[in-house]
This record gives structure tokens, C-alpha cells and sequence, in this order.
């Protein structure tokens, strides 16, 4: 998780100050994003935030939290204490209308509180990242808790697959002897919710070695496209995985494939990519040449004369009717981007072969997000958008709907900083229950996890 670029304080204030909904316009483009969803609100949102007394979440009129874990707690499981640092998540469906909600935990090698190692759980035992997974009822009530993968390293994001288990990502390419690492990290694990013994924790090393963000699956044909958040130049690239055995179940991902690149032509750097619905037509995948990044990272590898296509802060990426999304946070030309944007989302159709940027948000653009730096992204019960900032100040869950307004649907309230020095813990992990009556969001620090319930359509 890292800082976004500062925004003005006009901006600032309107979210943390009066809390009312805000309703900017994008360009007709932004439409793209929901092709093939349900309708979504006609109106800019669902009203303004409403303190919350408790002093945890500020939601509009009508909507109700509550909390279902917290770091420090103990699981469940009698495993140990609830790990820190949530991140990326899934709400995955159960038996008789139960949810498995799969939950990263962003653990460097000095985080205070790493998920408890399990025998049959754990990769390297000098790590402290991993998942854990809630069940939950069909009323939120929690029914366990639990380690569901340990031993991992900086768990970020990830994806659900068509098969109802959760791929956590590994944000971090350290090697054995770094950090008091016993074991290569960098890798892709396949999580299942319900029965994590299923699954285990086995590395997908053909999905490659590098500092993986998300992950979105292709359900029909199996591909699955990865994102890179790199944090040195050259930045981060954008994934294609052709597994051997193609929506073959849990498990079927250990069979290998091949890893490749994308290379959009002529455009080394998308952030050089300045206006919405500029489209580019017959995007290359070039083969990467060493997946496992043995001698070398994988964006720094040789992928001949023509390259290919690097950004900075790649982050989220879902599967939406018949593309792929992506989010590049923000871009900074001080740390070398061609140019500087608070946020880029860009949709691939495989089919067509071609690349569009959806939306683009300031700082010289005609579309402004009341916020910082988009984040961990998912489509929501209404058919628009909720995505998860990641930036300084006051933090939010903002909601966009098909009409391309963006409004204020939560408001963090816990303080980790001083009064003369206010730092509010992000949001992540955004998902919705697979009956969508249901918002689930993480407090990055201390870590938090909500159910959100309210009228959502």
C-alpha cells in the first residue's frame, strides 16, 4: 500500500467535512464499464454520510454495519490471534446460502501480528502473510474462523475463479535469505474457503515471480490476467496466464501454461495515454522469457527490440461481461511515468483484441475524483461500481454509477495517527455477498472487517 498524490483541499474538505454525496461527470466512454450488468441507480447515490456515533463508519440513512472480525481478537479456530494489515477479499457462496469470505493479510517480515502457521497450511514459516477465511450465515452472524493459507508474504489482492476459490496474491519478489525468508516468495496461491486443506499452499510458479496485485479469470476460456504494482522504474506490466488445463477446477492451475506480456504498440508507458475512449486495436502478447525471474525481475527481462507496455501503480482487475478491467492507481512523472494522472481504468476485450482507457482522473483532466487514487475495485449490487481509495487523509468507499456519477458510500472514522497529525487506516477488499444484499470492506489498519446491509437497489 502506498501514498496517492495529494489533492486540493477544496476536494479534501467536501468529503471529510460535510460527508454530501458528489456527483461529478464523466464522459460517455465511461459507460463501457458496465456493459452487461444490471441497471444501476438513476440518481448520485444514496444520500449524504451520516456520523457514526460508535466513531468506526459513516454510511447513508438506511444503511446499518456491522463488525465481523478484528485484528488482535482471537480467531475462532483457537489457531491465534486475528492477523493484521486486511486486504484484498472475496465473498465466495456455501452450502444453504452461507458465505465463505476469504480475507488477505498484507504481512511483511515485521508485521506485529502474521497469521498463525498451521501444519499443512504453510509455505515458509518465517513468513507472515496468508488468508484467513470467515463463514458466515445468511444473516452475517459468524460461524468460524479460520487460517486458510499462512507463510506467504504481503498478500495484497487477488481473484475469485469460476470455481468458487480465492487465487491470493503475493505483493513482494524476495528471495530465500532475504528478510529471514526460507523460501522464494513472488508466487500466486490457490485459497479454498471452505475446506483450505483442499488447496494447501502450493506456489502456481508458471503464473510467474513477480510483485503481484489481482487477478481477473476469463470464464470462458480460462485465461487469467494478472497486474503488476511495481514500485521502481520500469513499472509494473499487465498479464496474460494460458493455463494447460482451462477452467479445470480446483487445483488444475498446478498444471502449468504460459505466462505473457502485453505490448501495446508504439506505447511504452500508458500513462502517456491521455484521453478517455482512446481505443488501440490488435494488442500483442509477447511469451515472458523467464517466469520464475531466476537472475532477473520479470519487467526488466529482455522482450526484444519493440518492449513492451509498462505503468505505474497497476492494482485492481475484475472480469466484467466480456472484458477484462484494470486500475492503475495513480502515475507521477517525478518517479519517471511519461506523464501524471490520480487514476487510470483501462478495459481489454480478448475478442477484439483491443485496449480502451475508460476513465482517467485529474490532475488536468475534465474528470476529478472526489478522493484519491482508486484502488481495489468490484462491480456492486446496483450494476455501478464501488472502489476502495488508497491515499492520504480522510478515507472512502466511493460508489460510480452507470451514469458515471460518484458519490460517497462510507467514510472511515478510526484515527491512527495524532490529533495534530490525523492518518485514517484505507479501505480494501470491497465485495458483495453472491445474493449482493451485502457490501463487505476491510479496514486496512487497525485491521477491520464490515458487513454493510441497507437498500442497495
Amino acid at each position: 500500500m502506498s501514498s496517492a498524490p495529494r489533492t486540493t483541499a477544496t476536494r479534501r474538505q467536501v468529503l471529510a467535512g460535510s460527508g454530501a454525496a458528489a456527483a461529478i461527470a464523466f464522459t460517455g466512454a465511461f459507460s463501457e464499464l458496465f456493459a452487461g450488468t444490471a441497471a444501476a441507480r438513476g440518481h448520485d447515490g444514496y444520500g449524504p454520510l451520516v456520523p457514526d456515533p460508535d466513531g468506526l463508519l459513516d454510511l447513508p440513512k438506511g444503511f446499518r454495519y456491522r463488525v465481523l472480525s478484528r485484528e488482535g481478537d482471537p480467531l475462532r479456530s483457537g489457531e491465534g490471534p486475528v492477523p493484521g494489515n486486511h486486504d484484498g477479499m472475496a465473498a465466495l457462496p456455501g452450502r444453504n446460502g452461507r458465505v465463505h469470505l476469504v480475507r488477505n493479510h498484507e504481512n511483511r517480515h515485521t508485521a506485529k501480528i502474521g497469521v498463525p502457521t498451521v501444519e499443512g497450511l504453510t509455505y515458509d514459516p518465517m513468513a507472515k502473510g496468508g488468508c484467513t477465511s470467515l463463514e458466515l450465515d445468511g444473516r452475517n452472524k459468524v460461524l468460524g474462523e479460520r487460517v486458510a493459507i499462512a507463510g506467504t508474504a504481503v498478500n495484497c489482492a487477488g481473484g475469485p475463479t469460476p470455481w468458487r476459490t480465492w487465487l491470493t496474491c503475493e505483493e513482494n519478489e524476495d528471495k530465500a535469505g532475504t528478510n529471514g525468508y526460507t523460501k522464494d516468495h513472488g508466487f500466486i496461491f490457490e485459497v479454498d474457503g471452505a475446506d483450505p486443506r483442499r488447496t494447501g499452499a502450493v506456489p502456481l510458479t508458471a503464473m510467474g515471480r513477480f510483485q503481484h496485485e489481482a487477478i481477473a479469470v476469463d470464464p470462458k476460456s480460462g485465461i487469467v490476467y494478472e497486474t503488476e504494482d511495481a514500485f521502481d522504474k520500469p513499472f509494473g506490466l499487465f498479464y496474460r496466464f494460458l493455463p494447460e488445463k482451462p477452467l479445470g477446477g480446483t487445483g488444475s492451475l498446478r498444471a502449468g501454461g504460459a505466462l505473457e506480456a502485453m505490448r501495446v504498440p508504439g506505447v511504452p508507458d500508458l500513462s502517456a495515454v491521455r484521453e478517455t475512449g482512446t481505443s488501440f486495436d490488435r494488442i500483442e502478447w509477447v511469451p515472458v522469457p523467464d517466469p520464475l525471474a531466476a537472475e532477473t525481475p520479470i519487467r526488466f527481462q529482455d522482450f526484444g527490440a519493440k518492449g513492451v507496455t509498462h505503468a505505474q501503480k497497476l492494482e485492481g482487475c475484475y472480469w466484467g461481461g466480456s472484458s477484462v478491467y484494470f486500475v492503475s492507481s495513480f502515475a507521477r512523472s517525478a518517479e519517471g511515468s511519461a506523464a501524471d494522472h490520480y487514476g487510470q481504468v483501462w478495459r481489454y476485450e480478448p475478442k477484439k483484441r483491443r485496449l480502451t482507457l475508460v476513465v482517467i482522473f485529474g490532475p488536468d483532466t475534465d474528470i476529478q475524483l472526489p478522493g484519491e487514487s482508486p484502488d481495489n475495485i468490484c462491480l456492486a449490487a446496483d450494476g455501478g461500481l464501488m472502489v476502495c481509495e488508497d491515499g492520504g487523509g480522510a478515507q472512502h468507499v466511493l460508489g460510480v454509477t452507470r451514469r458515471g456519477e460518484v458519490y460517497t458510500m462510507a467514510r472511515g472514522r478510526q484515527n491512527i495517527g495524532t490529533p495534530e497529525e490525523p492518518e485514517w487506516g484505507e479501505f480494501a477488499g470491497v465485495a458483495f455477498s453472491p445474493d449482493g444484499s451485502t457490501m463487505y470492506v476491510n479496514c486496512y489498519t487497525p485491521g477491520t472487517t464490515f458487513a454493510v446491509t441497507g437498500p442497495w437497489c
